[in-house]
C-alpha cells in the first residue's frame, strides 16, 4: 500500500490522458487477459470485498502498483467507478527474455528512474532511431507508457520492445552473467562517453532528472562515463545525455558493421 500523497496528485493529474478501466467485471478480465497492460489501480479506501477483492489480489499476484485513496479522487476520474480504477498502458510490456532472444549483439538502456512522462518518450524516440532493442523500466520509480510517453515518442513506442522489472539493480547483474555490458551516464566522471567501445553486448543505464543514478545501480556499473559540459549549467537534460550515448553507440555499430 502506498500513501505518498505528493506521487498520488502528480498521477491523478495526468490520468486523464490515459486509458482508464472503471467497471470491475472489465477490470478483472484486462488482469486476466492483458496484466501487462495494466500500469496502475486506484482503490477506494475501506473497500475490499468481493470483486474488489479479487482485483487486490489479482494486483498483488502480479506486482502492480496498488492505491488505497479517498472516493473523491476516483470520481474525479470516472463519476461512474465501482470502488476502483484502473490505468491502462497504450502498449503491453515485453518480457526481459523476448528482447534479448531477438539480438545478435544486444543494444539495451535501462532507465532508473525516469519519471518524467516527456522525457520517457523522448528517449523511447531516439532509442528506436539509434537501433536499441529494448528499454527496461523498474516498477517503481518510472513514468508508465502512457499515452503522453506514446505521443511524445511519435510512434516509436509502436515499434520497440519495452521490459517492467520488479529490481532494476538484480538485473544489471544477471545481465551481466549473460556478458552484457553495463555502462552508466553520470557528471563527473574522468572518462568521457566516447572512449569506450560499444561494439559490446550492451546496456546504457540513464538516472533520473533530479539525482541521476542511485548509489546501488551506479556500483553495478561496469563503466560510468560523463559528458563535458563547457558552459555554465550543471548537468544535461536526461534524454539529451541518451541520445548522445546512444548514438555513439549507433556510430560504432555502424562502422562495425562495414568494416565486416
Amino acid at each position: 500500500m502506498i500513501q505518498n500523497m505528493t506521487i498520488l496528485r502528480l498521477f491523478f493529474r495526468k490520468a486523464m490522458s490515459r486509458e482508464i478501466i472503471s467497471r470491475l467485471n472489465t477490470m478483472l478480465e484486462a488482469l486476466k487477459s492483458s496484466p501487462c497492460r495494466v500500469n496502475k489501480i486506484f482503490i477506494q479506501n475501506g473497500t475490499g470485498k468481493g470483486k474488489i477483492q479479487e482485483i487486490i489480489n489479482f494486483a498483488r499476484d502480479r506486482k502492480i502498483p496498488l492505491f488505497f485513496v479517498p472516493r473523491k479522487k476516483l470520481d474525479g476520474l470516472d463519476k461512474n467507478h465501482q470502488g476502483a480504477v484502473a490505468l491502462l498502458s497504450p502498449k503491453e510490456f515485453s518480457s526481459l527474455a523476448s528482447i534479448l532472444e531477438g539480438s545478435r549483439l544486444p543494444f539495451l538502456v535501462l532507465l532508473d528512474g525516469v519519471e518524467d512522462p516527456q522525457n520517457l518518450g523522448a528517449i523511447i524516440r531516439t532509442a528506436e532511431g539509434a537501433g536499441v532493442d529494448g528499454i527496461i523500466l523498474p516498477e517503481r520509480r518510472s513514468a508508465g507508457l502512457t499515452h503522453v510517453v506514446s505521443s511524445v515518442s511519435a510512434g516509436a513506442l509502436e515499434h520497440i520492445k519495452v521490459a517492467k522489472v520488479g529490481n532494476l539493480a538484480r538485473t544489471m547483474d544477471d545481465l551481466k552473467k549473460r556478458g552484457i555490458w553495463m555502462v552508466g551516464a553520470e557528471s563527473g566522471s574522468r572518462q568521457y562517453w566516447y572512449e569506450f567501445d560499444y561494439t559490446v553486448p550492451l546496456g546504457v543505464v540513464l538516472g533520473s532528472e533530479g539525482r541521476g543514478l542511485r548509489p546501488i545501480i551506479r556500483r553495478n556499473c561496469d563503466k560510468i562515463l560523463s559528458i563535458p559540459l563547457l558552459g555554465k549549467l550543471t548537468s544535461l537534460n536526461v534524454a539529451a545525455a541518451a541520445a548522445v550515448f546512444l548514438y555513439e553507440a549507433a556510430r560504432q555499430r555502424m562502422l562495425l558493421s562495414q568494416d565486416l
